[in-house]
């Protein structure tokens, strides 16, 4: 038997296995499970649809064609958003909360104070408190305090807003992340990204309407879950690219499979999805045709736009980039790239920011300074980059860790750690945005003289999610998709839109 018989026969079987799916004895008892079960959850459940009294917003779903663009309920001043999350959480004393009196008291045990009654990672015993590991200069008009780690970022403070008081009340790394993303620490909701996608679709039907790009030699603690659909259609979830080699992996056709014998597949693939939709009028399958659908047309789409080869040699030199490799710059290079032809949602994550001090690559002194150092040049030109082309008052660009770090040094089981570091830390860390109707050159919330407490502009991820979905045009509150006999929304039951930060 030939190659291409050999495909042309596992064809025929993958369509005659689908067919047999929907009428075999096994099948028809796991749905019937599956749907009686959905049933008695939604009536037990169906009485908590008063916890949302608010007017819902009606997105135009289509599962035909679920990524078609849609408009916002009212205008928003953003249409898309680059998210860049520092996976590990940076030290916030260590790049933008400049603090002279911890100075003071480095080296001086910790005050009982700021232990009783509060709960760290790995914190026991009394810590030494540990004074900013960096130098601080005011830059721009508006006089913001950026630290040597950042030379290039500190160019542009007077294009941006920082966050200075941000909390959260998750000290682990990967229910922070999710709550940071999803709305919840725990697992099963759907992302920002693919709330996002979900309510406006993309400008682009070659292309998936929310990328992933990951760095740092690692997923993120909470691992693909934080880019997930949750109980959103899966057409919504992120799709991770890569900055080398193939951008999607098996994007190519397999040996022996020429594109028209690709396309005949999946047309075969889609009769029988369509026969299944048919019998079960489920809009998951539309979905599934679809994505069958985008794939084939990503095939020769996506190596064009996530080829960064043919940027001029001055891009390369502006972003640090690196062709061939798998580093930040080149990831921030694509994101500009992916908003340029329409895609709605990039997210990327750098692993590798969790300064213990229990290694050098973790220490606030030699670790944090590489991370900085990795990520200062490709940030600045982005944001430079999307100014110049027109992009940044319409891209919503964010920056953040999952939480901050404590103004004491990290000492794990009672015993100082062998290099500088910090604990996590969940009462306040930085955050900025730009871009996409932020204010420029603006700093809203303050921490106390030793960076412990947020004592004023107070905010958290719900605030943040809602205000990234106002710029957007959306009311987070109103927001909503019905699962389990409820509607629910991506900040749940919380969320404050920021109004101090948007121009």
């Amino acid at each position: 038997m030939t190659r291409d018989e050999l495909n042309a026969y596992k064809l025929v079987k993958e369509a005659q296995e689908a067919q047999l799916s929907g009428v075999t004895r096994r099948h028809f008892l796991k749905e019937s499970a599956m749907g009686l079960g959905a049933l008695a959850m939604g009536s037990l459940l169906g009485s908590c649809g008063n916890l949302f009294s608010s007017p819902q917003t009606k997105i135009a779903y289509d599962p035909a064609h679920p990524l078609l663009p849609k408009s916002p309920p009212f205008v928003g001043k953003a249409k898309s958003v680059i998210y860049l999350h520092m996976a590990g959480a940076p030290s916030q004393l260590e790049l933008f909360d400049f603090k002279p009196e911890l100075m003071k008291m480095d080296g001086q045990d910790c005050p009982p104070s700021l232990l009783a009654g509060k709960q760290f990672a790995f914190i026991t015993g009394v810590p030494k408190m540990l004074g900013p590991q960096a130098s601080f200069a005011k830059y721009g008009q508006s006089a913001a305090l950026v630290s040597e780690n950042l030379p290039h970022f500190s160019t542009m403070v007077d294009d941006v807003s920082f966050l200075k008081a941000v909390k959260t009340d998750q000290f682990n790394h990967a229910p922070a992340q999710l709550l940071v993303h999803t709305g919840t620490p725990r697992l099963g909701r759907p992302s920002i990204g693919s709330w996002v996608t979900y309510g406006l679709g993309t400008e682009n039907q070659n292309l998936p309407g929310y990328v992933v790009l990951t760095s740092g030699g690692s997923f993120p603690d909470a691992g693909k879950s934080v880019w997930g659909s949750g109980f959103l259609p899966s057409v919504y979830q992120g799709v991770q690219c890569r900055s080398e080699g193939d951008p999607v992996l098996f994007i190519k056709d397999p040996d022996g499979m020429n594109r028209d014998l690709r396309k005949a597949s999946i047309q075969a693939i889609n009769e029988a999805n369509e026969q299944q939709y048919q019998e079960y009028n489920d809009p998951e399958i539309l979905s599934r045709i679809a994505q069958y659908e985008m794939a084939y047309r990503m095939q020769i789409s996506a190596p064009e736009v996530m080829n960064i080869n043919d940027e001029p040699a001055y891009i390369h030199e502006m972003y640090g980039t690196q062709p061939g490799k798998a580093c930040f710059a080149n990831n921030v290079l694509l994101a500009r790239k992916l908003v340029e032809k329409g895609v709605r949602y990039v997210q990327l994550f750098d692993w590798g920011w969790d300064a213990h001090g229990d290694s050098p690559s973790n220490s606030l002194n030699i670790g944090l300074k590489n991370k900085c150092r990795s990520i200062d040049k490709p940030i600045t030109a982005l944001l430079l980059d999307l100014k110049q082309r027109g992009l940044l008052e319409e891209t919503l660009v964010v920056w953040g860790g999952e939480f901050g770090r404590t103004p004491m040094m990290e000492n794990r089981n009672g015993a100082q750690n062998p290099f500088k570091g910090r604990d996590h830390h969940t009462e306040a860390f930085t955050m900025w945005m730009a871009g996409g109707g932020i204010k420029k050159g603006f700093t809203h919330g303050e921490t106390d003289e030793i960076g412990y407490s947020a004592v004023s502009g107070k905010v958290d991820a719900f605030d943040i999610q809602a205000t990234i979905l106002n710029q957007l045009g959306f009311n987070h509150e109103q927001f909503t998709y019905p699962f389990q006999g409820r509607p629910f929304r991506l900040t749940d039951v919380g969320g404050k839109v920021i109004h101090e930060i948007i121009a």
